[in-house]
């Protein structure tokens, strides 16, 4: 039965070492961006404010032990309310931030052994049902707030899987990124495939034996967005690999639990509209910023290159 997502979990407990000297201050997720209405807001309340957008009811942040009372201090929104009760805008921010703080939880990732055992660590708090993964790290950015989140709900209420966001990569940039290889669905859903296999940063040689995926461009592959829709079999897979201490480069990975889960039971991948920033690195930052300040440019150019909301045509099955 298909269930509507009402939880979402959000990994914010990297230790930011390609920042460094600046994370010996503050840590990765709350470095300031100045947002595309023009107030200036740490990293991860934009990624919270993405989720929120999307229609979850609860989000999960997995950070590092005793790291989230940093989080908590800013969510809770208190600091100038009362001090500067003449400032309307301080007043509406802090009122924002204190409705985002009711719908939070914490959990904590016990030991930095990789991304998928952080995203483990929330197992608890998700239960049996499906939910949205999204990074700290990552800014989502497209014409409405919400936009690339509701995509893979939209797929998911239609098809009960797993979905995995994806975008399309040149070769030359597959080094960077987790690939997917997929087969086409019918023709009403040029933009979705089923989930053939999936390969963590494969060289160009191995990705053109491997990752091909028909219907794209001879140099062109399908790679992660940093945006996940999870069926709850992904957390026994990870409980699995974690037991029998099933790892790649030395971590356990989300990469190679998602394989497993193609194989039990099937996972889908939709090409999301918008852009994936990473600003975990310091050109990524950079980057991060400079995209939001044109964002007023950006979502109109980005506008006339989409199809119809992700909440209409046909079902998925």
């Amino acid at each position: 039965m298909k269930k509507i997502i009402r939880k979402a979990v959000i990994t914010a407990a990297g230790k930011g070492t390609r920042h460094y000297p600046a994370t010996n201050a503050v840590q990765k997720e709350l470095f300031p961006l100045v947002d595309r209405d023009g107030v200036t807001k740490p990293t991860i309340q934009l990624v919270v404010e993405e989720a929120l957008a999307a229609g979850v009811e609860e989000i999960c942040l997995v950070v590092q032990p005793g790291a989230d009372a940093v989080f908590k201090e800013h969510f809770a929104g208190l600091a100038h309310r009362h001090s500067l009760p003449d400032k309307p805008w301080i007043q509406q921010q802090s009122a924002l931030l204190e409705s985002m703080h009711t719908r939070l939880s914490f959990v904590f990732q016990q030991s930095a052994e990789g991304f998928g055992h952080a995203v483990y660590s929330a197992a608890e708090w998700v239960g049996e049902e499906p939910f949205l993964l999204l990074l700290g790290d990552h800014v989502y950015l497209a014409p409405q707030p919400g936009w690339c989140s509701r995509r893979l709900l939209a797929v998911h209420e239609q098809s009960g899987q797993s979905v995995f966001g994806v975008q399309q990569t040149a070769g030359a940039s597959l080094h960077l990124f987790g690939a997917v290889a997929g087969t086409p669905l019918l023709q009403n859903h040029p933009r979705v495939w089923r989930a053939a296999a999936v390969f963590e940063k494969p060289e160009i040689t191995f990705a053109q034996q491997h990752c091909r995926t028909t219907g794209l461009a001879d140099d062109r592959y399908l790679t992660f967005f940093g945006l996940y829709l999870f069926t709850p079999t992904i957390f026994a897979i990870l409980r699995q690999h974690i037991r029998q201490n099933l790892r790649e480069r030395g971590e356990i990975q989300l990469t190679t639990a998602q394989a497993d889960l193609i194989q039990r039971e099937g996972a889908l991948a939709v090409e999301v509209d918008g852009l994936r920033l990473d600003m975990g690195t310091p050109r990524g930052y950079l980057e991060t910023q400079l995209r939001l300040a044109m964002a007023g440019t950006l979502a109109a150019e980005i506008s006339a290159l989409i199809p119809p909301s992700p909440e209409t045509g046909a079902a998925v099955s």
